[in-house]
Parts: structure tokens; sequence; C-alpha cells
């Protein structure tokens, strides 16, 4: 069985049910998630007992603002329009990355997932040697890319394949906006002598994305390049503090199996499914060990 036949066998009223949008269960995570943003940001930044505990976990909590704006680009957290361009907006810009932009990046992705021609993740290599790893892992290829893709963007030389021509006009505004945006932020903060923005913003993002990047690469690292969701993508089962930061996206197959289902139903839809996955792990430490056993073997 392939994924559009499993969705196909599903009653009317089970997909009614696991594609209803709602509000308050999205609501109640944000809270949560930029409530400790927010909470550990002024711990850090007025430097209170016990700040620097919290650089990592403040890395990783901005960093998965990431699954949030994958969310949001399938208008799926929430199911009033307006809360999933914030948050969608937001979450890109703490990361900084062009939110238009990555919503085409993102979609070509789904249309074409893991076909070595048109899946624009599939531009990068997977890491194969120990050195090229480190690399990934570390995210400076990552920050590259993202300041990269702004600057193009801002200089309306967004000439991807999967950037429909209509949408450049938006997206060269929207970058440099977003670029003058973050001017004015380092222009403040030097006028006014704080480094609090770096401490609670910037530095933490850094630390944080070596763990985002292990955690992508299990989404679809050493599947096959073939159509079948159910193949092509790996659900990782983890504990609730990831599921919690990554928006349930651990549940990957099923994301990509049914995209239009929102982050809560993602657990309900993985019972129904769970005998259909063909790529699972126990958790993304087991995961990285055995890829880094299968790949890692020369510089």
């Amino acid at each position: 069985m392939d994924h559009q036949n499993f969705i196909s066998n599903l009653s009317n009223e089970t997909r009614d049910d696991l594609t209803e949008r709602l509000n308050s269960p999205g609501l109640v995570r944000l809270t949560f998630h930029w409530g400790l943003i927010i909470l550990f940001g002024l711990v850090i930044s007025l430097g209170l007992p016990g700040w620097k505990l919290l650089m990592i976990p403040q890395g990783i909590l901005i960093v998965f603002s990431f699954t949030l704006l994958h969310e949001a680009i399938h208008c799926t957290p929430f199911r009033t329009e307006w809360l999933n361009q914030l948050a969608g907006r937001t979450s890109a810009f703490l990361i900084f990355l062009p939110p238009t932009w990555f919503k085409y990046f993102h979609f070509a992705h789904h249309r074409y997932t893991q076909n070595p021609e048109k899946d624009p993740e599939l531009i990068t290599p997977k890491p194969k040697t120990t050195l090229s790893f480190i690399k990934h892992v570390s995210g400076i290829p990552t920050w590259i890319g993202h300041f990269k893709a702004l600057l193009n963007n801002a200089s309306g030389a967004c000439k991807e394949d999967f950037i429909p021509k209509k949408a450049i006009p938006r997206i060269t505004n929207e970058a440099r906006i977003q670029l003058l945006a973050y001017v004015l932020i380092l222009s403040l903060s030097i006028f006014l002598e704080s480094s609090a923005l770096f401490w609670a913003w910037v530095f933490p993002l850094a630390l944080g994305q070596p763990f985002l990047r292990i955690y992508l690469l299990a989404e679809h690292g050493d599947c096959p390049t073939v159509t079948n969701m159910l193949e092509n993508s790996r659900t990782t089962y983890t504990n609730n503090i990831i599921r919690f930061v990554a928006w349930n996206m651990p549940y990957h197959t099923e994301h990509h199996s049914y995209p239009t289902v929102p982050f809560h139903k993602l657990p309900k839809l993985h019972k129904i499914m769970r005998s259909e996955l063909v790529h699972t792990e126990p958790g993304y430490a087991t995961f990285t060990q055995k890829y880094v056993k299968k790949h890692l073997t020369n510089l």
C-alpha cells in the first residue's frame, strides 16, 4: 500500500476528524513555547542565577520555531488564518529564514519528496564523511544558506525553479523588510550598548542549531528515493518534550502522507497508520548512532 491508497481507504468521517483545524490546541502550545522563550530570555539577559544553564534549552526552543514555521506553512496549527501567518512569520524571523521563499521551498519538498532531481532538500547532499557530518551538525552551512537566501531575495535574484515568477516581487520586498528589521535591531543594540539580544537570542540560537540538524537528518536520511511517502519518510519515537518543541513533527511519515492533518491530530493518525510505517526509529540517538556507523568511515 502507498500513502495515497491509505488515505483513500479512510472513511469520510475519519478524514474530516483528522483534518479539523482548531485554535485552542495551537494557542496552548504556542503560549508555552513562546512563553518559555520569553522567560528564559529574561533570565539570561538579566544575568539571574543559573542563566548560563539556560543557554542550550533557550537555543533549542528558538531553533525549533522552525517546526512551527513548517506547520504554519500548511495553515494547520490554527483555524484562524492570521494566527497561522503570525506564528509562521515570527518563527521565520527568529531563525533568520525568509518565510515566503521557504514556503515554496517546502511545498516543492512535499511535492517531490526524495526525488534527487526535484526535491530542493536534496540540493545539499546528506553528510557521508566525518568532516561533512561535523560541518552539517555545526549548522554553519545552514546559516550561510539562510543569509544567502535573504540577500539573494532582497536583490531580486531568487531564481530557483520552485519559485513562481509572480511571487518574486513579494519575496523581494519581504526580504528587504526582514533585513532592514535586523539592521534596526542591531543598530539599537549598539546605540544602547546592550548585548542582551545577543545572549538571549543569537548565541543560544547557534547553540541550538546542532540539535535541529540531527533531528532533521532523521526525517528522510537513508530513506529510499521513491514517491511513496510511507517509504521515503521516517517516524521517530521520542519523548513528550521533543514532541512538544517539535510540534509533533517526529510523526513525520504521518505528516508527509497526510500534510493537511494538524499537529494535534498526528498522534491519532499515527495510531491508525502505525502498521503501515516502513521506517521508524526508537529515538534520535539511535538513528544518529546507526547513521554514523554506516556512513562516517573516512574524512
